[in-house]
């Protein structure tokens, strides 16, 4: 992204943390305003030029952060150890923590990748004044098997592969954002983590998308969430993997600038 990068700061979990942020056309004022959500092992730049993309598509406004532990965002603790609940933890207290930073107390329109679908879906459940509508890439409402085993076929790839090099141009810690999430989605009680009954308190417009190649999860996932949603699009694409946004950006793109239009002007 051609934007510059800032640094937003914030206390959390008794200190002080900074954010690494980039803001996309702030001076189209009034537009709506798309707050990014990366995947467990993304960050700012791992989003590369899609944001600023779809920003330009569309004619909004973005905000796209590393949360703490990726990118250029405070590392994680060499001791410390995400909680079961650490998605809830983004939704309610680091995403809310980081707009009363910035100033941001306006509707926002939330993509989500991955485990940031899943923050978004519960920061749009537990928030819902502060939601226009949210967009949903592969995003996780519970775990699969197919999920873990994709985990666990990543961390030997980390153990025995150039893989720490390759994320280390993402990230000033590797360690801090592969461990952090691997660990966690490997740990043997998160198994049972779900977040479907939560979907309830969603009442804002979703469009949900996933790959029908998806090697992080199947197509429940989002039809899952259309069952207890009845407001949701979904938008099953072919050819395309965990990354819609990668694999099939043009359609990401047309669907998400569709969706958003048609519902900010009805």
């Amino acid at each position: 992204m051609s934007a510059k990068t800032e640094f937003a700061a914030i206390h959390w979990r008794e200190k002080d943390v900074r954010i690494e942020v980039v803001r996309i056309a702030p001076e189209r004022v009034g537009a709506p305003l798309i707050v990014f959500l990366h995947e467990g092992l993304g960050s700012v730049a791992m989003w590369k030029e899609f944001p600023q993309r779809l920003c330009d598509a569309g004619g909004f406004r973005g905000l796209v952060f590393s949360r703490p532990g990726y990118g250029r965002s405070t590392p994680r603790g060499v001791n410390e150890k995400w909680e079961l609940d650490f998605m809830h933890r983004q939704a309610q207290e680091v995403l809310p923590k980081l707009l009363g930073a910035l100033g941001i107390n306006e509707p926002i329109w939330l993509f989500g990748h991955s485990d940031g679908g899943s923050i978004a879906l519960l920061f749009a459940a537990h928030s819902p004044d502060q939601v226009a509508g949210i967009v949903v890439a592969a995003p996780h409402i519970f775990v699969e098997d197919k999920t873990v085993k994709a985990i666990e076929q990543a961390r030997t790839a980390y153990e025995t592969t150039d893989l720490p090099k390759k994320l280390a141009r993402y990230h000033d810690s590797a360690d801090s954002a592969f461990l952090g999430w691997s660990r966690i989605w490997l740990h043997p009680p998160f198994k049972h983590w779900n977040i479907e009954a939560e979907l309830t308190g969603i009442g804002c417009p979703v469009l949900a998308m996933q790959g029908v190649d998806d090697e992080y999860g199947t197509l429940e996932q989002i039809r899952g969430i259309q069952r207890r949603l009845p407001q949701t699009e979904l938008l099953e694409l072919a050819d395309c993997g965990h990354s819609p946004h990668r694999d099939q950006p043009e359609q990401a793109i047309l669907a998400t600038v569709s969706f958003i239009n048609q519902r900010r002007l009805s």
